[in-house]
């Protein structure tokens, strides 16, 4: 994440989630898992990845991303909502035109969350989530956030969906002795509140996701697929297409599947000479053809 998209999210508008497709590459473990009815069988889009044509051309952005293999998306919500300017029921139709499904959106859950809820209910989608909270001087407010989304995760099981919070490198550095993220997945009900992890953060926090699986086994049910440039940017890190980076995919995928994770989601920060499009579409054919 880049320090622009730390000011978007502070400022309250907040980012996105998932896309899902068959999954039909060479890989060993993902017929494995896929004959096990393990779930891992589809991924899909954070809408970030591209905001700048979503911004531009909403229609045309999500027309090419069907092109490109995509069946489900993660959105965000943005100056224009999570919908892109469109009634929820309008959104759902333009996507049901395009083969696609939106599953999952980022919101600020502290705002009107009760309508949030009710508008992604009502065109079946499966999750909202809390997408940042930032660093914090005191684990106090990482409990205080923990009781936060345990209301929300109310609001959403009233609804009849899920609520989840998205994971950056900060929730894994200590505060007054203890890992944030640890404090908010003890302190919230599993039965109310589930969590995103992306892989890209722990990993540039010097964590091990599959420890985090293995340690928290059905509290991950979504994540976010995006790599870590081999080489460091000036913020110390770098997104990169996926399969070019450092992350082993394989293994931890397949880690997080056998401890309940069933959304894979592609998102790509923008870096040095990137075309946020050809990154969708070359992420999108490295998932085709995982191995």
């Amino acid at each position: 994440m880049s320090t622009n998209r730390r000011d978007f999210l502070r400022s309250g508008a907040f980012a996105t989630l998932a896309l899902t497709l068959p999954f039909k590459g060479k890989s060993s473990f993902l017929e494995s898992y896929a004959q096990g009815e393990k779930n891992i069988h589809s991924f899909g889009l954070q809408l970030w990845t591209v905001k700048e044509d979503m911004g531009t051309n909403a229609k045309d952005t999500l027309q090419k991303i069907a092109t490109y293999g995509y069946r489900q998306i993660e959105s965000f919500e943005g100056s224009k909502g999570m919908f892109w300017g469109w009634k929820n029921t309008e959104f759902k139709k333009y996507m049901d035109d395009l083969g696609m499904g939106i599953i999952s959106s980022h919101c600020n859950n502290t705002v009107d969350f009760e309508r949030k809820a009710a508008e992604a209910a009502e065109i079946g989608m499966k999750y909202l989530i809390c997408p940042y909270k930032g660093p914090q001087k005191s684990i106090e407010n990482f409990k205080k956030f923990a009781d936060e989304f345990n209301k929300s995760g109310e609001i959403c099981k009233k609804n009849g969906i899920r609520f989840a919070y998205h994971n950056h490198d900060y929730s894994f550095k200590p505060v007054d002795g203890m890992i944030p993220q640890n404090v908010m997945m003890d302190n919230t009900d599993k039965d109310l509140v589930d969590f995103e992890m992306d892989i890209y953060w722990v990993v540039a926090a010097g964590e091990d996701p599959k420890a985090w699986f293995a340690k928290h086994p059905g509290r991950f049910k979504l994540c976010h697929v995006k790599d870590l440039a081999k080489t460091n940017s000036k913020e110390g890190h770098e997104s990169v297409q996926i399969g070019k980076g450092t992350i082993d995919f394989a293994s931890i995928l397949k880690a997080g599947t056998s401890k309940g994770l069933k959304y894979y989601i592609i998102e790509q920060e923008a870096f040095t000479g990137s075309n946020p499009m050809q990154s969708a579409e070359a992420d999108a054919k490295y998932m085709k053809n995982f191995s």
